[in-house]
């Protein structure tokens, strides 16, 4: 699937649909959960489907409908499943369930994904699992899946360098339902407002942890966790593309379907685009983004690896220079997001220096191409923004990859106005 684009001027309001990151820990939790879950207004994607599938097979009963998700909690008891858990794309879900398997009292589980999860890192991950009693192992030995993992989680005390905070957070989600204490020492944390996500989490469904900053956390054993009952806050994530959007040109676009107080990191995209120079008004139910001439600066997006993309496409229309930094982690996601950007972007006229961990991008007079997405949702549509930002023909190759965490992307953007079209 392709998105042909050509330049449009955006102007319209789009609602921001519910947060991947937020959907898959109300899944993981609700399916470890006593009692019948109600999440409402979840982001149903290819990544969230793979959690639901996941979780299913471990136990959990989960009745699917528009807008709302019920599930029946197996209440920690965990079972075996009956074939191979395949996660799809989704990154997050196999570091949750590569934890939640490791509560199996029986049996055993294998863990795959596509070709993308099969190079994806999660040894970590596993190392500390198995220094808690589990016995989680890469069959290929690199740390990667497929992977085949038996209980149980005993407690004890680990060490893991979170270069993606998911090793974390599937640590904090599933050792509380351990059968001993458990101590964490992180000496390396990215990514560090997607652990506030998780702790937020725990705290609302009644788990009790103590800890020292983000660098350790001591969790008892024998927790359980309450049913879930939340709606799904907007995804910052999905918003960058329409705040980054919105300050490009003599666009003017309003985004709905946020929480200003949310703890997700991407909220910090918003303080990007006002840094650049875009016009922001920010209220408690909607930001409005006007372009307006953009200027470079230095980034770090450490905090923030899911806005390399679409950051890099801006910096393009920003006077001078604008240096993306301390993201070494955007070369672990579905791609190496630092080469791509730079490589794509270069096809479009761009120029950008890749750094170990970011990119160098000079203000650019970009000219249509056509350009890979690398089956990585986010630099496809970060592509398709800049696509829609210049004159001619921009064919986007690769298009079906905005399923796994905003199906409706294209069609969100011909709303705004977007000359572009999906050919198949």
């Amino acid at each position: 699937m392709n998105l042909v684009c050509t330049q449009s001027r955006l102007r319209g309001e789009v609602r921001i649909p519910g947060s991947k990151s937020h959907t898959i820990r109300a899944v993981a939790i609700a399916a470890l959960a006593d009692g019948e879950s109600r999440i409402r207004a979840p982001l149903d994607s290819a990544d969230a489907r793979a959690a639901v599938g996941a979780y299913r097979a471990l136990g959990a009963e989960m009745d699917i409908q528009p807008d709302l998700w019920r599930v029946a909690g197996a209440a920690g008891n965990l079972r075996a499943p009956d074939d191979v858990i395949n996660v799809a794309n989704s990154g997050t879900t196999l570091r949750l369930v590569l934890g939640s398997c490791a509560l199996l009292r029986e049996g055993m589980a294998v863990l795959t994904g596509d070709d993308q999860i099969r190079r994806r890192p999660a040894g970590p991950l596993a190392e500390s699992l198995n220094d808690l009693g589990a016995d989680a192992r890469s069959t290929r030995g690199n740390g990667a899946a497929p992977f085949v993992v038996r209980g149980r989680l005993r407690g004890g005390e680990t060490s893991i360098e979170a270069v993606t905070s998911q090793y974390l957070t599937s640590l904090l989600i599933n050792t509380p339902l351990g059968d001993g204490d458990s101590t964490i020492h992180v000496p390396v944390l990215n990514e560090q407002p997607y652990v506030g996500i998780t702790l937020d989490w725990l705290e609302r469904q009644g788990i009790r942890l103590e800890r020292e900053g983000l660098r350790e956390f001591r969790v008892p054993a024998g927790q359980r966790y309450a049913p879930v009952d939340r709606a799904i806050p907007g995804d910052y994530s999905s918003a960058t593309f329409f705040l980054g959007a919105g300050a490009l040109g003599r666009n003017e676009v309003v985004l709905l379907g946020l929480d200003p107080h949310d703890t997700q990191g991407d909220r910090a995209v918003v303080d990007y685009v006002r840094q650049m120079g875009a016009e922001v008004e920010a209220a408690e139910d909607r930001i409005r983004v006007r372009g307006r001439a953009l200027r470079g600066g230095e980034f770090d997006l450490n905090a923030t690896p899911d806005a390399l993309p679409m950051m890099a496409v801006l910096a393009c229309f920003a006077a001078g220079e604008t240096r993306l930094v301390n993201v070494p982690q955007a070369r672990l996601k579905e791609t190496d997001r630092i080469a791509v950007m730079a490589r794509e972007l270069a096809r479009m006229g761009a120029r950008v220096r890749e750094l170990e961990d970011g990119l160098i991008v000079e203000e650019s007079a970009l000219h249509a191409a056509e350009a890979d997405g690398h089956g990585d949702h986010r630099v496809v549509m970060a592509l398709a923004v800049a696509g829609c930002a210049i004159e001619g023909r921009s064919v986007i190759h690769g298009a079906e990859a905005m399923a796994v965490t905003y199906p409706g992307f294209a069609d969100a953007m011909i709303a705004l106005g977007a000359d572009l079209r999906v050919e198949e």
